[in-house]
């Protein structure tokens, strides 16, 4: 079985883990109804309108 010659220290150890764990912001498009950000291919959280229909009916505050 191979064996490493050499113990790797932490921080090569540290540097060769870190590119794993970065995460991107979700892409944003405007709902087409009323204009606020929303993920794609989702329902607009604050119209509740999805592919040109109201799917969810929001109540004004």
């Amino acid at each position: 079985m191979a064996v490493p010659a050499r113990k790797s220290s932490k921080a090569r150890r540290d540097k060769r883990r870190n590119n794993l764990w970065k995460m991107d912001a979700p892409a944003l498009m405007k709902c087409p109804n009323c204009g606020e950000y929303k993920r794609a291919h989702r329902l607009c959280p604050s119209c509740g309108y999805y592919n040109g229909k109201q799917v969810v009916k929001i109540e004004e505050k």
